[in-house]
């Protein structure tokens, strides 16, 4: 089983009765080990040295509330998840396959029908016919109307139908799915572009949240990922999924930090309820407990 951040850290510091050069040393390996990144991972440190530079001592309790504070101030944990004075509120929701985004979705219908909204999915995704059927089974499970068409057809014509359904529905959110992997950047600038004009024929202002889904669990691939579709779209959110334990939380931190994207949502589960709003504190108390995220 992989060591928890919390216990990476303690065992950095394990023995030592001050904080010197080498404990700073272990520490920066425990942080890159939790896939920080290491551009997050040497502003923390950079921080960390001129605390104890000017401290001379700091005890474990001490460098624990200090690097608590530290990881806090580069999360950004964003506004509420959902504006709905915007209506219907759209989401575009991206990223690679098998990264549970299919998943997160029916997830976020579910969460949002049981806050009494009326919830429309769109099957985008029309390069892979399990993606449409995966999001089927999930529109049913979460009682939401889903729009689909023919394997292979347009995905901005998905979106349009969406956007357009979703309107004349009534929907308070309408939330659509797109492919998980395109030929190249060019194909993937392209097609998430005209994706985002077809919709605003339909609703000016949307999409109100293009969403990236990224699997806590790929580690560096994740930063990679996020790099790719940044450079390739306007994410103004993110959800990171498979968060089932503390190992590998420093992908949030580092992703947030080093693409500027506020965390909305992280999943700690594969059952249907296992969505989580993202709440900064808890996840950075999280980190420093000995406990796997519930």
């Amino acid at each position: 089983m992989a060591l928890s951040f919390f216990q990476r850290i303690s065992r950095a510091v394990i023995g030592k009765s001050r904080v010197d050069d080498d404990t700073l040393d272990a520490i920066e390996e425990a942080l890159v080990e939790s896939d920080m990144g290491v551009e997050t991972t040497l502003k923390i440190i950079d921080s960390l040295e001129e605390r104890v530079e000017r401290d001379k001592y700091m005890s474990f309790d001490e460098l624990v509330g200090l690097l608590r504070e530290e990881i806090a101030k580069l999360v950004d944990a964003g506004a509420e998840p959902f504006d709905f004075s915007k209506k219907p509120y759209i989401i575009l929701v991206v990223g690679v396959n098998g990264v549970g985004k299919t998943t997160t979705i029916g997830k976020m219908a579910a969460m949002l029908t049981r806050q009494g909204k009326k919830v429309l999915l769109g099957a985008a995704d029309t390069f892979r016919a399990a993606a449409v059927d995966q999001l089927s089974i999930w529109a049913e499970r979460a009682g939401v109307d889903i729009v689909k068409q023919a394997m292979g057809s347009d995905p901005a014509s998905v979106a349009f139908d969406t956007a357009k359904a979703a309107v004349a529905r009534g929907a308070d959110v309408a939330i659509i799915d797109t492919a998980g992997r395109l030929h190249n950047r060019v194909d993937l600038m392209n097609e998430l572009t005209k994706i985002r004009n077809v919709i605003r024929k339909v609703v000016p202002d949307g999409p109100h949240d293009v969403m990236l889904i990224l699997d806590a669990s790929t580690g560096q691939n994740a930063f990679a990922q996020a790099k790719e579709f940044a450079r390739a779209t306007d994410i103004s959110s993110l959800t990171v999924t498979k968060l089932d334990g503390t190992a590998k939380g420093g992908v949030v931190v580092g992703v947030s930090d080093q693409f500027h994207i506020p965390v909305k949502f992280i999943g700690v589960g594969e059952g249907i309820d296992d969505l989580r709003v993202f709440n900064k504190q808890e996840f950075v108390e999280a980190l420093f407990s000995p406990e796997d995220l519930k």
